[in-house]
C-alpha cells in the first residue's frame, strides 16, 4: 500500500478509536452501567442465598421444588445434595456453595463452577474489541476510498510522463461525484488536449516536409539543368528565385502559425484601432489585384468599430480571408463583403463564387495544409484559414464556414470589442482544431 494510505488509515483509525473509547468510558463510568458479568454474578448470589433460606426454613422438599421452579424461569444451575457427615456444615460458605443444617442433616447447595476463561469473563473487554474491529474496518474503507483516486491520478501522470497521452482515469472513479472526480475529468481534458497537440505536431511535421519537398525538388532540377546547359542561366535563375520566394512564404506562414499556437496562453499586446477601417484598406488592395481576373468586390461596410485588438493578428486574419476569396472565386464573378456591428461584437461575412467545398469539409479547411478536394490549385499552402481562426479565437471570437444557396463559400468572422480569455467555455465548443 502507498505511504499516503497508511497515513490516512492511522489518522482515521486513531480518531475513531479515541472517539468511541471516550464515549464508552463516559457511558460506563459516569452513568454506572454494569457489565453483563457483574449482573450475572449478582443473580447467582441471590439465587443461592434464597435457596439456602428456603431450605433452612421449610425443608429439603420445599427447597427442591423452589429450585425446580426457579430453573424454569431463571436458570442458574442450582443443585442440592446431602453431605456424608453433619460436621461438613461447619465449612465456611463460598461464592458458589452454601451448607445448611436441617433436621440433623447437612445439605450442600452449589452452583456450577465458572471456567476461568469464558465468554462472560471477557465481558469488560468486548466493547474494546468491538471498537478495535469496527474502527479498523472503517478506517481501512475510508482510507481506501480517499487513496484510490490519488493512485489513479499518479498512474495517469506517470503515463503522461512516458508519452501515453491516450491514458484516461475518469472512467475509474466508480460513480463518485466530488472534487476528486472533477480533478480526474480535468486530467482527462488535459490529456486529450496534449494528445491533440501531439497529433497536430506530427501532422504539421508531415505536411511541412511534404510542402517543402516540391520547391526543393524544383530547385534541384534547376541546378541540374544549369550544370548540363549553362546557357539557360537566366531562365533557371528566375525559376530558382520563384521557388525561393515560395519557400520563404511557406516558412513565414509556418512561423506565424507556430507563434499563434505557442502563444495561445500568453496575453495579447492590444491597442485600440478601427477594425472596419482596417478592413476597408485590405479590400482596396484586394480590389486592385482582383481586376486581373475581372473580379469585382461589392461591400456593405460602413461606420466604425473601435476595438481592443492586436493589430498584426487581426490584419493577417482579415487579409487571409479576403485574399482566399479573390484567389478561389470564379473569373468574371463577384465577391461580397458585409459587416454587422453590434454594441460589443462585429460580424464580417465574406462570400465568393468559387467551387466551394463539400459540407463535410467545412471544418477541415481550417486545419493547417488543408484545402477542399474540389479547390482549384492557385498557389498557397492551406495555412491562411488556420491562421485566421487562431488569430480570431485568441481574441475570444469565432470563425466558421458555410455554403450559400447560390454556391461558393462564405466565411464568417465574429470579433468582440474587447478580448475575452482564450479557451473560455463559450469559445471552446467551436474550437475543433489545434
Amino acid at each position: 500500500m502507498p505511504r499516503l494510505f497508511w497515513k490516512f488509515f492511522t489518522t482515521i483509525w486513531l480518531t475513531m478509536a479515541a472517539t468511541v473509547g471516550v464515549i464508552f468510558l463516559l457511558v460506563n463510568f459516569l452513568q454506572g452501567v454494569p457489565f453483563a458479568r457483574e449482573l450475572d454474578e449478582e443473580r447467582r448470589a441471590i439465587a443461592l442465598t434464597l435457596t439456602a433460606n428456603v431450605l433452612a426454613r421449610d425443608g429439603a422438599d420445599t427447597a427442591t421444588h423452589f429450585v425446580r421452579t426457579s430453573e424454569e424461569t431463571l436458570p442458574a444451575g442450582l443443585a442440592i445434595s446431602k453431605t456424608a457427615t453433619a460436621g461438613a456444615c461447619a465449612v465456611p460458605k463460598t461464592v458458589d456453595t452454601r451448607f445448611v443444617l436441617k433436621d440433623g442433616v447437612c445439605y450442600r447447595i452449589s452452583l456450577p463452577v465458572r471456567v476461568a476463561l469464558t465468554f462472560d469473563n471477557l465481558g469488560p473487554f468486548i466493547p474494546w474489541l468491538a471498537i478495535l474491529i469496527s474502527s479498523t474496518i472503517s478506517a481501512g474503507a475510508l482510507a481506501r476510498y480517499l487513496i484510490r483516486p490519488v493512485v489513479h491520478l499518479r498512474d495517469g501522470l506517470s503515463a503522461l510522463a512516458h508519452g501515453r497521452f491516450d491514458f484516461r482515469i475518469g472512467d475509474k472513479m466508480a460513480g463518485r461525484k466530488d472534487e476528486v472526480t472533477a480533478l480526474a475529468h480535468d486530467f482527462d481534458s488535459s490529456a486529450a488536449r496534449l494528445q491533440e497537440l501531439q497529433d497536430a505536431q506530427q501532422r504539421l511535421f508531415h505536411d511541412v516536409s511534404h510542402e517543402l519537398r516540391s520547391p526543393l525538388s524544383r530547385l534541384q532540377a534547376a541546378v541540374g539543368v544549369l550544370r548540363q546547359s549553362p546557357a539557360k542561366l537566366g531562365a533557371m535563375l528566375d525559376r530558382m528565385d520563384r521557388e525561393v520566394e515560395r519557400l520563404d512564404a511557406l516558412v513565414g506562414e509556418v512561423l506565424t502559425l507556430a507563434r499563434l499556437t505557442a502563444g495561445s496562453g500568453l496575453p495579447l499586446k492590444t491597442h485600440t484601432l478601427d477594425v472596419i477601417e482596417l478592413l476597408n484598406e485590405i479590400l482596396g488592395d484586394a480590389a486592385f489585384e482582383a481586376q486581373a481576373r475581372d473580379v469585382s468586390i461589392t461591400t456593405s461596410v460602413e461606420g466604425a468599430f473601435r476595438a481592443e485588438v492586436e493589430g498584426e493578428l487581426i490584419y493577417r486574419a482579415l487579409e487571409n480571408v479576403v485574399r482566399n476569396a479573390v484567389k478561389y472565386t470564379a473569373e468574371h464573378s463577384r465577391i461580397s463583403v458585409a459587416c454587422e456591428a453590434a454594441t460589443d461584437r462585429l460580424k464580417i461575412c465574406v462570400t465568393d463564387q468559387g467551387p466551394g467545398v463539400r459540407r463535410d469539409e467545412l471544418e477541415r479547411i481550417f486545419q493547417p495544409f488543408s484545402r477542399g478536394n474540389e479547390a482549384v490549385p492557385r498557389g498557397g499552402y492551406g495555412l491562411g484559414l488556420a491562421i485566421t481562426r487562431q488569430a480570431i479565437e485568441r481574441h475570444g471570437g469565432r470563425v466558421h464556414a458555410s455554403l450559400p444557396n447560390a454556391g461558393g463559400l462564405a466565411i464568417t468572422l465574429e470579433l468582440p470589442r474587447r478580448p475575452t480569455p482564450y479557451g473560455s467555455a463559450d469559445d471552446q465548443a467551436s474550437r475543433d482544431f489545434t
